[in-house]
């Protein structure tokens, strides 16, 4: 399998706020979730992404996420070539495993497996 870029997220401070400025501007259609906003693009070309605002730092980012095999097993290796563990492996419940990584030069990198 590759390791296909499969999300965006956008991080805010004001969801509400933000999720209208960026459906304004690009038309896309905003789904309000309970603690984010799903973006649909419109399109099947790219891929889709969601808003969201965390209650704390960092508060503005937007980061991709990298569709993995074993979000540990990515973790460790980042870490042997450098990188450091931000989030650790996180469960979104019925979707599937998530994290954040910096890389040496302190980029923030998302990854996902899904169920």
């Amino acid at each position: 399998m590759g390791r296909p870029v499969v999300h965006f997220e956008i991080g805010c401070r004001d969801l509400k706020k933000t999720s209208a400025f960026y459906a304004d501007l690009f038309d896309w259609t905003m789904q309000p979730e309970q603690i984010s906003t799903l973006i649909s693009t419109g399109t099947d070309q790219g891929i889709q992404g969601h808003i969201t605002s965390l209650g704390h730092e960092p508060h503005n980012y937007c980061n991709v996420y990298v569709q993995v095999d074993d979000v540990q097993a990515c973790l460790d290796r980042a870490a042997e070539l450098g990188g450091k563990v931000l989030i650790p492996p996180t469960e979104i419940p019925g979707k599937g495993r998530f994290a954040w990584l910096a890389d040496p030069e302190g980029t923030t990198v998302g990854l996902w497996k899904p169920l």
